[in-house]
């Protein structure tokens, strides 16, 4: 179980990318070939990673994109485990 709250993909991008490139959120739409407006929201935390996100991002960035989507479910994941009460639940007797 992870132990810390990972970054939302968007930070990851932010940090990773954009501000070691110089690059802006709207030259990077443009090579992903999305609105400047789909990727800033992903940048703001406001979306998600697509699995056609990911193979954009995969393309233009690198990475592979199953691991574009392991960031957003690692993500999402510690999220529910903030939310979800798991307290009553029972495993099925198998």
């Amino acid at each position: 179980m992870l132990m810390f709250e990972p970054p939302h993909p968007g930070e990851f991008i932010a940090e990773t990318y954009l501000e070691p490139l110089n690059l802006t959120t709207r030259a990077l739409a443009r090579h992903l070939n999305v609105s400047a407006s789909t990727l800033n929201r992903i940048i703001k935390g406001q979306s998600g990673i697509s699995p056609e996100m990911a193979l954009r991002l995969s393309k233009v960035l690198g990475r592979t994109p199953e691991s574009w989507l392991n960031l957003q479910d690692q993500y999402d994941l510690w999220n529910a485990r903030q939310k979800v009460d798991l307290e009553s639940l029972q495993a099925v007797a198998m």
